[in-house]
């Protein structure tokens, strides 16, 4: 492999190789691919404020500059590599080249390693990059497309429940439970669902909601350059891996608020590229236009670049300006965000990323029992080490103006200073109290099977994904990136919009009164947040 001259590291590019990097065989030269530049803005967001911007006015005063689009294709021409798209507005450029070409242009060795049955890139190290475009360059992601995000959903072995409904709950049910707001659906409103592999089908999706008495929602497959498709039953060796994810997102948000449009943008796999493509498709829809996204993947923090937090990160303010609100799961390993099996752990507390930007609505779990129908008791959703809904506090994303006055905790395990708390929400996501989903023709619960209801905190994102559009309908204008209006309403004495969860732990952090690590301010009343939105003006 040959390194380029005059070079400079692009900042925060640093990986971590697998362990055994060095061992693993090497790419095969004339292997081809993409990657995908993300450059500079040509001006930088204002700071955060109420005042809105389109889509296509962000394009036009935040993209990337046309000279620095040419110097990128000046770039790739002069290392064997061509342009497959480019875009302005998103500020992205793909090029397409052989494995050879990229390891020459980036600086970088790259090796394949073996994830369950498929072959992936691995590198280690940072990428390097001619001075003459380093400048212009903030990210480059597909060289390593090692699996990267998961999907933060539950089936629990066991299936039991106190609840006075039934074994699980439907989303109709939820939703009752915690007050949304009547004779409001969703209508006029489009509900962005991120997909990072999977499928759902038509007619399955049309029998479930039949059995819920409700007419199904209308459900659209959106392309975009780069993405995948609807694959149901794709990922044989786990039949209900990604489907299961795909089904409960649009089951969930589709029962909760049943006149909103949902709109999949399926990913073409898990790794950090496709994540970012996918996001970045969304925000910038100047077709479909989503108010509201709902992301039940997620990664633990510490294992992603900087390139990548700081690029998604720009991607989820872009977001706030449009008035875009991004829901997104917290995880289900508690506070460590990693599964005690899992490698890579460090033994340490950790929380979920994007859930840990502050431009997110982070939804994290609880667990509920009910009687006559009703909300009875609401605790943290917590079986253990390793299992539970994901919170604490990040080790990367200072304190947001909406938290400036709790009392945030240091972080724990190791020890680090107070900074962005999550989650900011909760709801139901324990899966002995969870979901009535239909997946492959597997309900979900079945206890003649003892297959438990479907949960985790990728059953909350799109819950909390449901309630936004219900109050977007009612509200003059979306409800945007309302994080500082929720913490303000906290604030307020006498409030009674959040049903906060004072007791328990996540395995690191100790539950209280108020705002806490577990469980955040906790979980809403739809209907009286709506009016104190409306009263608000």
């Amino acid at each position: 492999m040959g390194v380029i001259e005059n070079t400079q590291v692009l900042k925060g590019s640093v990986k971590a190789g697998p362990a055994d990097f060095s061992t693993l065989p090497p790419i095969a030269r004339e292997e081809v691919f993409s990657v995908t530049l993300r450059l500079r803005r040509k001006s930088e967001l204002p700071a955060w404020n109420t005042l809105r911007i389109t889509r296509h006015q962000h394009s036009r005063r935040h993209g990337a500059l046309t000279a620095d689009l040419a110097a990128i294709e000046s770039f790739a021409s002069a290392y064997d590599l061509r342009v497959s798209r480019a875009s302005v507005g998103r500020r992205e450029v793909v090029l397409k080249g052989t494995a050879s070409a990229m390891q020459k242009a980036f600086g970088v060795e790259l090796r394949l390693k073996e994830f369950g049955r498929e072959l992936r890139r691995v590198r280690e190290g940072e990428i390097k990059l001619p001075k003459s475009i380093a400048a212009l360059v903030t990210s480059v992601t597909g060289l390593d497309n090692r699996p990267f995000a998961k999907p933060h959903f539950r089936i629990s072995p066991h299936a039991t429940n106190g609840s006075s409904l039934g074994v699980g709950f439907t989303p109709l049910e939820v939703a009752a439970l915690y007050n949304f707001p009547g004779q409001l659906d969703g209508s006029g409103q489009s509900i962005a669902i991120v997909e990072l592999g999977g499928g759902f089908r038509p007619e399955e999706l049309d029998a479930y909601f039949q059995g819920l008495g409700i007419k199904a929602p209308a459900v659209s497959v959106v392309s975009f350059p780069g993405c995948g498709g609807n694959n149901p039953g794709f990922n044989a060796r786990d039949p209900f891996c990604r489907d299961a994810e795909v089904m409960l997102d649009l089951q969930v948000a589709g029962g909760a608020a049943p006149g909103a449009k949902l709109l999949v943008y399926f990913a073409e796999d898990d790794s950090d590229q496709s994540f970012l493509g996918v996001f970045s498709a969304i925000v910038h829809d100047t077709v479909n236009k989503p108010a509201i996204v709902s992301i039940s993947w997620g990664v633990p923090e510490s294992t992603t670049t900087q390139q990548f937090r700081d690029e998604f990160d720009q991607l989820l303010q872009s977001a706030a300006h449009m008035g875009v609100t991004v829901c997104a799961a917290t995880g289900d390993n508690a506070a460590a965000d990693f599964a005690a099996d899992d490698p890579e752990w460090d033994k340490g507390a950790h929380v979920d990323f994007p859930a840990s930007s502050p431009w997110t609505l982070a939804c994290g779990g609880t667990r509920v029992s009910t009687a006559n129908n009703e909300l009875a008791k609401e605790d943290l959703w917590f079986e253990g080490p390793n299992d539970g809904a994901g919170g604490g506090i990040s080790r990367f994303f200072g304190v947001p103006d909406f938290q400036s006055e709790l009392k945030l905790p240091r972080a724990v395990q190791p020890d680090g200073p107070p900074m962005r708390g999550v989650p900011d929400v909760s709801a139901n996501a324990a899966p002995a109290t969870g979901y009535q989903i239909l997946c492959n023709n597997q309900k979900f619960p079945d206890p003649a099977n003892q297959v438990a209801a479907m949960g985790g905190t990728s059953a909350v994102a799109p819950l909390y994904a449901a309630l936004v559009a219900r109050l977007n309908q009612a509200l003059p204008q979306p409800c945007g990136h309302m994080n500082p209006k929720l913490y303000a309403l906290a604030m307020k004495e006498g409030q009674d919009i959040f049903r906060v969860i004072p007791e328990g732990t996540n395995g690191a952090y100790t539950a209280s009164t108020g705002w806490n690590a577990c469980a955040g301010l906790g979980s809403v009343d739809g209907t009286k947040l709506l009016n104190a939105l409306k009263s608000q003006g």
